[in-house]
């Protein structure tokens, strides 16, 4: 519990108007996308870096601890006060500070919604790539903070690739910047890339530098449906084989074709047991000629249909319906366990044998869809967690994949993060040795421990 003497303290910080304590209104706080519930004692929601380092000072003296959140939308409980405590909203800090076009750079603070930066410099010709399937409502300080992801990743890689400099409040209350406003810089650690990632455990954003590029001068949509999933994932690596880098590069198999068939409006040939979504972007020659080459592979590669988008309107539906594949597939069991597991593209086939076979060994529906391009799929086991026998088998799946996964050369995570839901396999991954000097970093950073407590490590 925070005590009664430091809540006063901290609404006297932000202001009565922006402190709530009352437990009828902490609900929506206290859970994120993983519908797991950690209710926190208080939310308080500053309006600049100065007010947090003086909560964080305050903290650090109390020892109550902190959790900073920006829209709720992560899939791994990074945001949930497991330890109550008071968390941090950054609804309030949304301003867009800064677009740069001579330097090819956007300054922003956390709480700016992603889908609004892209907007915003896109209206002046210039492009920030990540998109996370939450676009529209989760915030750059989350996607930092996370190492967001999203599907134009195989092109134009990750958030951490366009983050310069962060300014941070360490755990102790120091205002800090890190990084550049350069596209170079090496001097000391690059505690901006250590930050980034780090899933709030090291110290609050307050505001980020972004690297910007030019906006593509056009760009197509293709969708493509296959007989099974074999002959989808290995037109993936012909495609790219072929020396094209698609922007998107998206899979869905077949109980996720299904559970979106009617948002994809589109006459779908009903023995599908694997769909490709598709989209290049350039100049328009290039963008033309890279389309026949993709309709040639997927051919050869034994497609039943291939459909190149007549518009940036049916584009948007196409890409809309792959955004909400996840919710959708609740159409399936009333609860899921998601994972975002990444493996090497030319595993890709030998991890779909695996999903089946696990699907079949546990009689549990497994859905598997996602980015293709990079080999980064999001497998969700669906179920019903009231069901003892269902849940037991879930977690026994989800145990098989990731000792799988780690032996094919991958990882347990592509961009969901550890959070809490992952914390139990961490190990799996990474030797002790490296999450012992992951504890000291943290340590280093946040002395006291009251900064998003009881994440990534057990």
């Amino acid at each position: 519990m925070i005590p009664e003497a430091a809540l006063k303290k901290i609404s006297d910080i932000v202001g009565a108007d922006h402190l709530i304590s009352a437990v009828e209104n902490l609900a929506e706080y206290g859970t994120d996308a993983t519908k797991l519930e950690f209710m926190p004692d208080a939310v308080a929601f500053p309006g600049k870096s100065e007010e947090i380092s003086r909560i964080l000072h305050l903290a650090s003296e109390t020892g109550f601890p902190v959790v900073p959140r920006g829209a709720g939308s992560g899939m791994s409980g990074g945001a949930l006060p497991v330890k109550g405590g008071l968390v941090i909203s950054m609804n309030r800090l949304n301003s867009i500070l800064l677009i740069d076009q001579d330097n090819l750079i956007a300054r922003v603070e956390p709480g700016v919604i992603t889908a609004h930066l892209q907007e915003a410099v896109e209206k002046v010709g210039l492009f920030y790539p990540p998109d996370p399937a939450s676009l529209n409502i989760s915030t750059i300080g989350g996607n930092v903070a996370e190492c967001a992801g999203g599907l134009k990743a195989v092109k134009y890689g990750v958030t951490r690739d366009y983050v310069l400099g962060l300014e941070v409040v360490l755990p102790t209350g120091e205002i800090i910047n890190t990084g550049v406003e350069t596209m170079k810089g090496v001097a000391g650690y690059d505690l901006t890339r250590l930050i980034t990632g780090s899933e709030g455990t090291l110290a609050v954003i307050t505001a980020v530098t972004l690297r910007l590029i030019p906006k593509p001068a056009a760009n197509r949509t293709m969708i493509a449906f296959f007989p099974d999933v074999s002959s989808a994932v290995q037109t993936v690596s012909d495609i790219i084989r072929n020396k094209i880098i698609p922007t998107i590069l998206e899979f869905l198999d077949r109980l996720c074709i299904n559970c979106v068939r009617e948002e994809l409006g589109l006459t779908m040939p009903r023995e599908s047991g694997a769909m490709l979504l598709i989209e290049v972007d350039g100049d328009e020659e290039l963008v033309a000629r890279e389309v026949e080459i993709i309709r040639e592979v997927c051919n050869r590669g034994g497609a039943i249909k291939f459909e190149a988008a007549s518009g940036q309107k049916e584009a948007d539906r196409l890409w809309e319906a792959r955004r909400n594949v996840s919710p959708s597939l609740f159409k399936l069991s009333p609860h899921k366990i998601s994972e975002d597991i990444v493996v090497p593209r030319s595993t890709m086939a030998e991890l779909a044998i695996l999903l089946d076979e696990l699907a079949r060994r546990y009689d549990l529906p497994v859905a598997a869809f996602g980015h293709a391009g990079d080999g980064n799929i999001h497998v969700n086991i669906m179920l019903d967690k009231e069901d003892p026998n269902q849940l037991n088998n879930a977690q026994t799946v989800v145990k098989e994949l990731f000792k799988k996964v780690i032996d094919m050369g991958g990882t347990i995570t592509g961009e969901h993060g550890i959070g809490i839901t992952k914390a139990p396999y961490l190990e799996m991954e990474i030797p002790r040795a490296g999450l012992d000097l992951m504890t000291l970093i943290k340590k280093a950073f946040d002395p006291k421990g009251i900064l998003n407590p009881g994440k990534i490590f057990l």
